[in-house]
């Protein structure tokens, strides 16, 4: 979720690689955590206040918050700078390889298994949740199994340290402030104690990775322990992630959420986005199927056609729960994956490979390609080299502008266009 989830998370999946064929324990409670040299630039956005003036301030609003003397006096030793922490933040990159390689990768076999296994070990918990929240157990599961391989990875890093140190520095502290203050709120109300809460670098908790704003909003005691423990009981981690797809993302009951499909080389390419919404029988009239020729049904339910890495590509319907992917995480490599791992572990077929390679401009080509489109009136994000959703969408346009099959997927010859002369974005082009 940028500014959500996958601002603060994208980077932290590479280190689930490795397959973890049991559920571990959270790491061991580190010392706690000394201050480290103080940034120059970290005050700017305080009107110059030191980090003790700066803290001093947010304990002042977490009292105004309800928060207790007595948790500010237990989490003090734990509030402390780190610069480190902060230059993470600011040095992360977000992922920028094929879908079909991090897909391969991140929805393994071993993954899916893990999944099923661990719906077979908790199916009272996983049937409850369904019951109460209508959200499916695969779906629950391959959250939790991309997040931290069903608790095996949840970071090690004390969290009041990182969330503090994100507050104070000025790319995002308004946000962490209030993550800051919704952690000693987890602790006031005897769910974690400060020196319990280790996690991620950039402040999330437990083994679906909650933000402290959706543990205290979301995490529900499904354990009947008094507590709501997302580090160690795999009850509550079922019924609080569930709770959250459900009212924090609006999950649909008993509605799909991502499919394969096989789409025609004559598909109208500039339909296929998720902006785009078409009930499945125009689909099946444009002559899209399942992958084994199968018909989609004859109904009016609205999908959208989604071509992850274009039109030689996978190619996905994705209904209006996949909404919930693209709010956890806006990532597309990483909510696609989401959406088929958990297919996968409900029983779906793997996706078909390409009948070819699917051609990647190179980095810094694609970064060529960004400062093209803002120079031809684009907003395009942030010009990283990476194909986000707003620069899809800017390449669709280009594409409509120039006869080019309009499937979001950057190419050498649309680079070869833009490169011999920018063409001007039309009246009301600029995508946002």
């Amino acid at each position: 979720m940028l500014l959500t989830r996958s601002a603060v998370a994208a980077v932290t999946l590479a280190a689930l690689s490795l397959p973890a064929s049991a559920q571990l324990a959270p790491p061991a409670r580190p010392a706690v955590p000394k201050a480290t040299a103080l940034s120059p630039r970290a005050a700017s956005c305080h009107n110059g206040a030191s980090f003790d003036r700066f803290l001093a301030n947010v304990k002042q609003q977490a009292v105004a918050a309800g928060v207790s003397q007595r948790t500010i006096s237990e989490a003090s030793p734990y509030l402390v700078y780190d610069q480190g922490i902060v230059n993470r933040d600011r040095g992360q990159r977000v992922f920028g390889q094929l879908f079909t390689e991090f897909a391969g990768r991140m929805a393994a076999p071993y993954r899916m298994q893990n999944g099923q296994q661990h719906i077979r070990q908790h199916a009272s918990a996983f049937a409850r949740a369904e019951k109460e929240y209508g959200v499916p157990p695969a779906v629950i599961a391959a959250f939790w199994g991309l997040e931290s391989d069903f608790g095996a990875n949840m970071g090690n890093l004390p969290t009041l340290k990182s969330l503090v140190s994100l507050a104070y520095d000025c790319r995002r502290s308004e946000m962490f402030v209030n993550e800051t203050i919704a952690a000693l709120k987890i602790i006031d109300r005897g769910d974690l104690t400060p020196d319990e809460m280790i996690g991620s670098w950039a402040g999330e908790l437990g083994q679906t990775q909650f933000l402290p704003t959706h543990y205290v909003n979301y995490a529900v005691d499904y354990d009947g322990d008094g507590r709501r423990d997302l580090l160690r009981s795999g009850d509550d981690v079922i019924g609080s992630t569930a709770n959250y797809i459900a009212n924090g993302l609006k999950w649909r009951r008993g509605e799909p959420w991502l499919e394969e499909i096989k789409v025609p080389q004559n598909l109208p390419w500039d339909q296929t986005d998720l902006s785009v919404q078409l009930p499945r029988s125009k689909w099946a009239q444009f002559g899209v199927t399942y992958p084994d020729g199968r018909p989609l049904p004859n109904d009016n339910l609205p999908a959208s056609v989604l071509l992850p890495m274009g039109r030689f590509g996978p190619a996905f319907m994705a209904y209006a729960n996949f909404a919930a992917y693209t709010e956890w995480n806006n990532s597309l490599i990483y909510s696609t994956t989401a959406g088929y791992l958990a297919s996968r572990i409900a029983g779906a077929a793997p996706m078909r490979k390409p009948a070819g390679p699917v051609a990647q401009l190179p980095f810094n080509e694609l970064k060529q390609l960004q400062q093209l489109l803002v120079q031809a009136g684009f907003n395009v994000g942030k010009v990283d080299g990476v194909l986000g959703q707003q620069s899809r969408s800017a390449v669709k346009a280009m594409q409509i502008k120039y006869g080019l099959p309009a499937d979001s997927w950057p190419t050498a010859e649309l680079l070869a266009r833009m490169r011999g002369g920018t063409a001007q974005a039309q009246p009301g082009a600029v995508v946002r």
